[in-house]
């Protein structure tokens, strides 16, 4: 096809030549560091590989192609990864009615953000779903273990469903004056330093970690994955700042900020997991669990970003 069709300019053109270079390095890198040294446990990292493979194939086909495509691929993904946390949930037969309106808030979240309605697009979830699921739960007069889903599918739609929407509202942002990169940049720069974020922290944690920071939470975390993680995305993202409206200090905050909250939805999930005794929310993608354990950093980096480029460009 002309990539005259997509816009493609040369600012996104570097960026997914970026993305992708870099998955074919470590791609190699890791086969041939398997080879040489076949005692090295390579698992986890060649695992976080694959599915950065898959998930940044889904998000560069977001950003250039269609924006109702784009629309309705990250709206799946947020379907798909609501469906996986209620799967593995302890819920009652009677929450199946507000499990349905859960569902129901999937395609109405991404309206709001597809229409570009900022102001009902922020109170849809947190303020009008916050009440409504509630009382869904309570209309059926079965109190027993209530205050468990009250908390739970309230909790689901934020993680799930208001966390990640926020990508596709960054592809209905209005233009600015001289930033050529648009939503599109933004939705790659977001989904790029979250990806780096997660392989910095693991890759300097298996190298020099020995301090744990959650060990009962998520054992392989160590502060030295972390802050090596944290300041490494910080320079990405420093570099990366063509495709943002953000001045070099404003990139440099946003990208630290977004290191961590991507450490934080991490763990978040991690626990969860944990609590409930399994490894992976599903096993949507073959031998690296569900769409939520990849996307568990994405739904807190997107919304911290969002509304950080969102104050300080728009």
């Amino acid at each position: 096809m002309n990539l005259t069709r997509f816009n493609l300019n040369s600012e996104l053109l570097s960026i997914i030549l970026l993305i992708f270079g870099l998955l074919i390095f470590a791609t190699v890198l890791f086969f041939v560091w398997g080879k040489i040294k076949p005692q090295a446990n390579l698992t986890e990292l060649k695992t976080r590989t694959k599915s950065w493979w898959v998930m940044s194939s889904v998000f560069v086909f977001a950003a250039l192609f269609n924006p109702m495509i784009s629309f309705i691929a990250i709206g799946f993904l947020s379907f798909a990864a609501l469906r996986e946390l209620y799967s593995v949930l302890n819920l009652r037969e009677s929450d199946r009615r507000p499990i349905f309106w859960c569902y129901l808030a999937v395609p109405v979240q991404y309206y709001l953000a597809y229409v570009g309605w900022y102001g009902a697009f922020i109170i849809f979830i947190p303020v009008v779903m916050f009440i409504w699921i509630p009382f869904m739960v309570i209309i059926r007069g079965e109190v027993k273990g209530i205050i468990q889903s009250m908390a739970i599918l309230p909790s689901s739609l934020m993680l799930c469903v208001f966390g990640i929407s926020h990508m596709a509202f960054l592809l209905s942002l209005p233009e600015l004056p001289g930033f050529a990169a648009g939503g599109r940049g933004l939705l790659l720069f977001v989904v790029f330093i979250t990806e780096m974020n997660d392989v910095f922290q693991f890759t300097w944690g298996k190298l020099f970690g020995r301090y744990k920071v959650l060990p009962t939470v998520s054992p392989n975390k160590t502060w030295e994955g972390l802050i090596g993680g944290i300041l490494t995305t910080t320079i990405v993202g420093y570099f990366l700042r063509f495709l943002t409206p953000l001045s070099g200090m404003e990139a440099l905050l946003v990208s630290f900020l977004v290191a961590v909250a991507g450490f934080i939805g991490d763990v978040v999930v991690s626990a969860v997991k944990r609590d409930i005794g399994v490894k992976d929310t599903g096993s949507t993608i073959p031998g690296h669990g569900g769409i939520l354990d990849r996307i568990d950093s994405l739904a807190t980096t997107a919304p911290v970003f969002f509304h950080l480029v969102y104050y300080l460009a728009y």
